[in-house]
């Protein structure tokens, strides 16, 4: 068969084509399988130095991590209802509970998240919608060149020995509902968990530390500030993952764990109803379930771990107690009572 130059036309057109397999973004990265997980702005750094290497060097896939708040990564799941974008999400407990509500997400079931039962108890919810991967904990925060002696119970900042040198979060902060569980307990003499249900006499009982506090925050900056130069002697309640890495840094401040038990933050992770790559979202989620990468995590993030293998951070007390927030009763009553505590706590 007789050959024939090629035509000029068609090797012009072979080299756009060419081109544009080249130039073609999407084509490449479709050799690449990504995975976007939406999570928290303060949890970038340790996503992306600790968890993203890793997933990607075992799984062969590329995560995007956008970082921001939970009720925007809600925001972006009830948006993209249809058509997900977002394959795992990382919030807090309660706007998990407003996910779950709207059928947001996709359950979490021992054959696909196989670390499911190798967790403590408490931190699986809603019948596998979502699980704890880690515990920030709550405890009272203290200066330790003010108080030689560390606080040893949730009733020390009622002493009137600490009139003026208190701060404690608003109930508009996840971290001040210890308080008036606390204050419950206190004033009934129930456990902090029994306290969770009828909190009429701890706000009673709160008004008994109005004349103790300095402030009342809504932003940690300036309380910690307070606390570090000695204008406050103490915050309750006080998160691990925030006064624990000013501590580490060097300020005078030490996390105290009362002896009637310390409070559990929520650390949620899910994976989106009818996400993209839902192999790589549920092998996502039962990594961080595990305990080799919870081993690592725990130090940076100045948490507990949840999975059962994992022993806790050196210097805490074998005997602390942890409690489970009920974020179901939150959910429900936390409105009527950020408005209770605004009117009664104002200073």
């Amino acid at each position: 068969m007789p050959s024939f130059p090629p035509d000029r036309r068609a090797v012009l057109r072979g080299a756009a084509a060419l081109g544009a397999l080249v130039g073609a973004p999407g084509i490449l990265r479709a050799q690449t399988r990504e995975l976007v997980v939406g999570g928290a702005a303060s949890h970038k750094a340790w996503v992306e130095e600790i968890v993203v290497p890793a997933f990607e060097r075992k799984h062969g896939a590329k995560v995007i991590f956008e970082g921001t708040r939970s009720l925007v990564n809600l925001e972006k799941m009830q948006k993209n209802r249809d058509r997900p974008y977002l394959s795992v999400v990382q919030m807090d407990d309660p706007v998990m509970i407003l996910a779950v509500r709207e059928g947001l997400l996709d359950p979490l079931t021992p054959a696909r998240v196989p670390n499911l039962g190798a967790l403590v108890p408490g931190t699986v919810h809603g019948d596998g919608m979502w699980a704890n991967y880690l515990q920030p904990w709550l405890g009272i925060a203290y200066n330790t060149e003010a108080m030689r002696q560390a606080p040893t119970s949730w009733a020390d900042p009622y002493d009137p020995k600490y009139k003026g040198r208190v701060i404690v979060p608003s109930l508009q902060n996840t971290e001040g509902l210890p308080n008036i569980f606390a204050a419950t307990a206190l004033a009934g003499g129930t456990s902090l968990d029994a306290a969770q249900g009828d909190v009429e006499p701890g706000f009673r009982k709160l008004a008994a530390l109005k004349p103790n506090l300095l402030t009342v925050y809504t932003q940690q900056p300036q309380a910690y500030n307070l606390l570090e130069q000695g204008e406050a002697w103490m915050i309750s309640s006080a998160m691990s993952s925030y006064a624990l890495e000013r501590k580490a840094a060097g300020a005078p401040i030490a996390l105290a764990a009362p002896k009637e038990g310390v409070f559990a933050m929520p650390s949620g992770i899910a994976v989106v109803k009818g996400c993209p790559q839902p192999d790589l979202a549920f092998a996502y989620v039962d990594m961080l379930l595990g305990a080799e990468l919870q081993q690592r995590l725990v130090g940076p993030t100045f948490s507990l771990a949840t999975n059962r293998a994992v022993p806790r951070p050196a210097g805490l007390p074998a005997d602390m107690v942890v409690h489970q927030i009920d974020w179901a009763t939150v959910a429900r009553e936390r409105d009527g009572w950020i408005k209770r505590w605004d009117r009664e706590m104002a200073i």
